[in-house]
């Protein structure tokens, strides 16, 4: 059974953190660790124009040497935005993450930003459907399959 994007954020929720391109990357960062989050969708308004991640203010910041108190995010943050549908399965959106080389990708369904999967949010969900799966082959096997 394939299990799609649309489940997964029903279980964790559709919230999307969001920063304008604007915001100082040290402004960015500070609102990165209150969220508990490693990256952000930047928008110019409603609309998604780039994606500000950890890695790119280790690439595009420290190791450069920029400061990050005058730095904004538009500079250095990933303009490639890679977005996928509620309705792709876990399975492609970690083929997507694969070979794009993204760990967080935007989901977007019309022109509306509906959540943001993470490749942990996705690891965790095949942890977890390998385990419940697991679980019922043994319940099966042992004879405690519901039936």
């Amino acid at each position: 059974m394939e299990h799609l994007l649309k489940a997964i954020l029903d279980f964790k929720g559709s919230a999307v953190h969001t920063i304008a391109p604007e915001t100082t990357v040290l402004d960015a960062v500070g609102r990165m660790n209150e969220k508990g989050v490693g990256a952000l969708l930047v928008t110019d308004g409603d609309q998604p124009v780039g994606m500000f991640t950890e890695r790119d203010v280790l690439r595009r910041v420290v190791d450069v040497r920029r400061d990050p108190s005058s730095t904004k995010v538009a500079e250095v943050m990933s303009r490639e935005l890679v977005v996928v549908h509620p309705e792709v399965t876990v399975e492609e959106a970690m083929a997507i993450m694969t070979e794009r080389r993204c760990r967080h990708l935007p989901v977007i369904e019309g022109d509306d930003i509906v959540g943001m999967v993470s490749i942990g949010d996705l690891s965790r969900w095949m942890s977890r459907r390998q385990a419940n799966h697991i679980n019922d082959l043994m319940s099966y096997i042992t004879g405690k399959y519901p039936g």
